[in-house]
């Protein structure tokens, strides 16, 4: 349990403070190539495609990215502690670095904000559709900082606190395997012809391990919007992730969502178009003022301290357990 707990801590600080060098090969790659393979062979398969075969076959994806997923990191994590204490130490500690998504998801949406402070339009659309899954060719700033800032407030959960809190439960073997989940939904979760069925697995096994964790992020990031300063409202916060919190297709994607469009003071959501065609969705928060490109740098810190204040508290359970355990 302590070296779990060493290499809890300082696998968040290399992420906070580190990020994914683009260079370096990447855990994630691998699994969304292994999910990109599989499709393509299942898929393959199919002589003719019908309701019933495309489900199975979208379970039979899942089942063999997750078995693979887990042999994978359990073979490399278990043969490092084997080698040495230190080992395993550094080894967890770089597993559980690259389950983590914080400073990524800054980076990112900080190129959005960077090309509109520069007034680059063209740019800014490209920067946002490398995080977003709609169509950005005609957004105007408003929705690119709006995309952004949504991208940012959702993946506080999916990319940050949902896969610490699985990490923090059982190591980086459930942390990678939260990431297959969430890495399969973001690549076949679509109801769209193409996915309608044979993601069907992925979607629902996503929305299932997420439904916690993205509830316990919100609340955490209300928390964050207290002790933030003047840029948020914590009391807006509450209320308005009270009253918006269900204003999505998904059950879970609104719920940081709305938090961080209440403590902001903007609104957010609305109709967006995807694979061309408009996708009518409800608006989550008041427009209490207009949204501006400043708005993604706050968005980027409230997940910042809603991150370190997770963090701490999965540190202070853990430590909590190791000491009750030793009595």
């Amino acid at each position: 349990m302590k070296y779990h707990i060493i290499a809890f801590f300082f696998g968040f600080l290399l992420d906070l403070f580190v990020g994914d060098p683009y260079c370096l090969p990447h855990p994630i790659r691998l699994i969304g190539w292994l999910i990109a393979k599989t499709e393509s062979w299942l898929l393959g398969l199919q002589k003719e495609r019908t309701k019933k075969r495309e489900r199975k076959y979208g379970v039979w994806i899942v089942l063999i990215v997750l078995s693979s997923t887990a042999a994978i990191s359990t073979s490399v994590l278990f043969s490092c502690y084997l080698i040495h204490p230190y080992v395993g130490i550094i080894a967890e500690t770089i597993m559980t670095y690259q389950i983590l998504a914080a400073k990524c998801l800054k980076v990112e949406s900080m190129k959005v904000y960077k090309c509109l402070e520069n007034h680059d339009l063209g740019g800014a659309r490209t920067a946002v559709s490398m995080i977003v899954g709609r169509d950005t060719d005609c957004l105007d700033e408003e929705k690119i900082v709006k995309a952004a800032i949504e991208t940012v407030a959702e993946n506080t959960s999916d990319g940050v606190i949902a896969p610490m809190i699985y990490t923090a439960l059982g190591g980086p073997i459930l942390g990678f395997l939260y990431k297959a989940v969430n890495t399969m939904d973001s690549m076949i979760g679509y109801k769209n012809q193409k996915y309608f069925y044979f993601g069907t697995a992925a979607a629902k096994l996503d929305d299932f391990v997420n439904f916690i964790p993205s509830r316990i992020s919100a609340y955490m990031m209300i928390a964050a919007s207290f002790v933030g300063g003047n840029a948020f409202s914590g009391k807006r916060a509450f209320y308005i992730h009270k009253r918006d919190n269900r204003k999505h297709a998904s059950p879970n994607s609104a719920q940081t969502e709305s938090v961080c469009a209440g403590a902001l003071g903007i609104q957010l959501a609305g109709d967006a178009s995807y694979f061309g065609k408009i996708v009518k969705k409800p608006y989550i928060g008041d427009n209490l003022r207009k949204v501006e490109y400043e708005d993604i740098k706050r968005a980027n810190r409230l997940m910042y301290l809603t991150a370190w204040m997770s963090e701490l508290l999965c540190l202070f359970i853990l430590i909590g357990i190791n000491w009750f355990c030793q009595i």
